[in-house]
């Protein structure tokens, strides 16, 4: 098993009804990659399913694992999210969060589901932002 930098932190204190731990940690000796937000675009550079917040999801999930992967890391290396929905209907937050939560599983890091009125490309509805932290 390849040791982990980051390290989840459960609040035994507050909710559990969050599907995520509520704070994460990273020793000083870790190497921190700042993730631009991962967006619904496909290689070409179209937007992959307008108007569909589950494909979008799983294409920013797809391109987020690239990205960690150029940088040398992976999904269980994130250590905090941002997830950004153009949408201010909370069921489509949900739909997208759901992909993104599964995407993830069982590894939780510490995220935030934002409802947002615009994001930059043609037809983006879902957007994901990523911290991670490697040792080397």
């Amino acid at each position: 098993m390849t040791a982990r930098a980051v390290s989840l932190i459960r609040s035994g204190t507050l909710s559990d009804v969050a599907e995520y731990a509520y704070a994460a940690t990273a020793p000083a000796d870790a190497r921190l990659i700042f993730l631009a937000g991962a967006c619904p675009l496909a290689e070409d550079g179209s937007t992959v399913g307008p108007g569909d917040y589950a494909a979008q999801a799983a294409q920013c999930m797809a391109n987020l694992r690239t990205a960690l992967a150029d940088a040398g890391a992976d999904l269980e290396d994130v250590i905090s999210t941002r997830v950004l929905v153009a949408s201010t209907s909370q069921a489509d937050l949900v739909t997208a969060w759901q992909v993104v939560r599964d995407e993830f599983s069982p590894h939780d890091p510490p995220s935030t589901l934002v409802g947002v009125t615009v994001l930059g490309y043609t037809d983006q509805l879902v957007e994901v932002e990523a911290v991670a932290a490697v040792l080397d």
